[in-house]
């Protein structure tokens, strides 16, 4: 069994999941853990096979979807394929800070700190040095259709409700639980993730992330964001 598994699926993004590698490698350079690194592939046709065998080895696993099966079922296919006690879930476009080293084990440690947790996520810096809105509320039913029509731009109530989902008023430098962290960057307790069977297949993209959240709380598994993390 390994320490961590990360898992990051492929849809013609090889340059962004090169470099995703080499933060990933750098941040874990000098650690004890025991990761592998696994690229599922979703006929891409980008060349990324070729790309990770000549710069990384072995050090990284190729799993081909053989076709476009989407975000959930991508990441299943290397889920049920390794053993881990940490699962990391990694988008294509996520980059490790060089000048916040060792993000992945201190994450671990926070696990193997808090037998309790389910599921922690990082906090996530965009180019510009703001934080990314990654950790949000269950969404009710007007807030998706509000923030997605646009109405948050013309309508008080309909601000409002977006602000609450995106969780405005939230101090991203603490750490506390939360209801659900986006795919981007999600750090699953590998016993419990297989308990439930993974990532609920029958979402092709989106909402995936939330479902697995909404999950974890209903068996008394807790999601946290980790704010002094990115």
């Amino acid at each position: 069994m390994f320490d961590i598994v990360t898992v990051t699926v492929n849809y013609k993004m090889r340059d962004k999941i090169m470099a995703m590698l080499r933060s990933l490698f750098r941040d874990l350079d000098g650690s004890a853990l025991k990761v592998q690194s696994v690229i599922v592939d979703n006929a891409s046709g980008d060349g990324i096979r070729e790309a990770l065998r000549t710069e990384f080895g072995d050090r990284v696993v190729f799993v081909d979807a053989g076709a476009n099966v989407g975000f959930g079922r991508g990441n299943n296919l290397a889920l049920k394929k390794f053993d881990a006690k940490y699962y990391f879930i990694a988008n294509p476009d996520l980059v490790l800070l060089e000048n916040q080293p060792r993000t992945i084990e201190r994450l671990y440690q926070f696990m193997e700190a808090h037998h309790k947790v389910g599921i922690v996520a990082p906090r996530l810096i965009l180019p510009s040095g703001a934080t990314q809105p990654s950790c949000m509320r269950f969404p009710r039913f007007i807030d998706q259709p509000a923030y997605r029509l646009g109405l948050h731009k013309k309508y008080d109530f309909a601000r409002r409700r977006v602000e609450h989902l995106h969780m405005k008023e939230f101090d991203h430098t603490k750490t506390q639980p939360i209801d659900w962290a986006t795919g981007a960057a999600l750090f699953v307790r590998g016993q419990w993730f297989k308990e439930v069977g993974f990532f609920d297949e029958r979402y092709f993209m989106y909402f995936d992330d939330t479902d697995l959240c909404r999950i974890f709380w209903s068996r008394g598994w807790p999601v946290y964001y980790k704010g002094d993390i990115v």
